[in-house]
């Protein structure tokens, strides 16, 4: 499974890669890190300091000139039920891309109410009764952005360095162990000043792993590519970064 991951990784990284340089929105969204750049808040420069504090006590690499993120005041983080959907959708389609067979797939699909809560592209994948071993590969990544969430939610502790996947299993039970209702009433969904500090920070180890790739060097500090884009990934979702939706989620470094 470890070995898989790394693979798995690789091929989402460059793929992320990819999407920031082709994406039709790239100037709009250049234009709004610039204008962060320019914002003066206590709030947004503490957390910047204090995530480079943390990252250089890791070892990892730092690039002053990253910008601050958005403010409390600036953003609208999802609802709980918005992120326990999402988490759950999340586990169903990672569980699929891994190889569960189709009939568990559409029996829990029916038994938490999922359908109605699947993006566009997780509906072609979820009901494609032989999806390509790349599709596959890219949605079992999932399970790291779904951990993310179960974190945002208060199922998950803490958020490690992003160096080892997640509790795949453990991931698993926290949904097959409630019904949806049970789900959703043992949520509680995290303060928005501690999902922006993982945010931010989530953003400035994304931006050491980026660097190192475009200029062929080793990844710093034993981050792993695949699970530090996953966690960017659903924490831009979370806190609503651009404006935009899953299946359009930018991570900008």
């Amino acid at each position: 499974m470890r070995r898989i991951h790394i693979i798995i990784g690789t091929i989402a990284f460059s793929i992320a890669i990819l999407i920031s340089i082709s994406s039709p929105s790239v100037d709009d969204r250049k234009k709004k890190i610039n204008e962060m750049n320019m914002v003066l808040a206590p709030e947004a420069l503490q957390r910047k300091i204090t995530s480079q504090l943390i990252l250089r006590d890791e070892g990892v690499p730092v690039n002053q000139a990253l910008p601050v993120i958005a403010t409390e005041q600036e953003i609208t983080l999802r609802s709980k039920e918005q992120v326990a959907y999402r988490a759950l959708s999340l586990l169903v389609i990672a569980a699929k891309g891994e190889g569960l067979e189709q009939t568990v797939i559409d029996n829990v699909v029916e038994n938490y109410g999922l359908d109605k809560h699947f993006t566009r592209k997780e509906m072609a994948f979820i009901y494609n009764p032989s999806p390509s071993q790349h599709d596959r590969v890219q949605f079992t990544w999932r399970y790291e952005a779904a951990w993310t969430l179960l974190w945002a939610l208060g199922y998950v502790e803490k958020l490690d360095k992003p160096t080892e996947i997640c509790d795949v299993p453990r991931a698993i039970r926290f949904m097959m162990d409630r019904p949806v209702e049970q789900f959703l009433a043992d949520a509680k969904l995290r303060s928005t000043h501690e999902i922006l500090d993982q945010a931010d920070r989530i953003y400035r180890y994304h931006w050491a792993v980026v660097d190192a790739n475009l200029h062929g060097n080793d990844i710093p500090a034993s981050l792993e590519p695949g699970v530090t884009m996953e966690r960017h990934y659903a924490l831009n979702w979370l806190i609503g970064y651009m404006g935009q939706e899953w299946d359009d989620i930018s991570t900008d470094t």
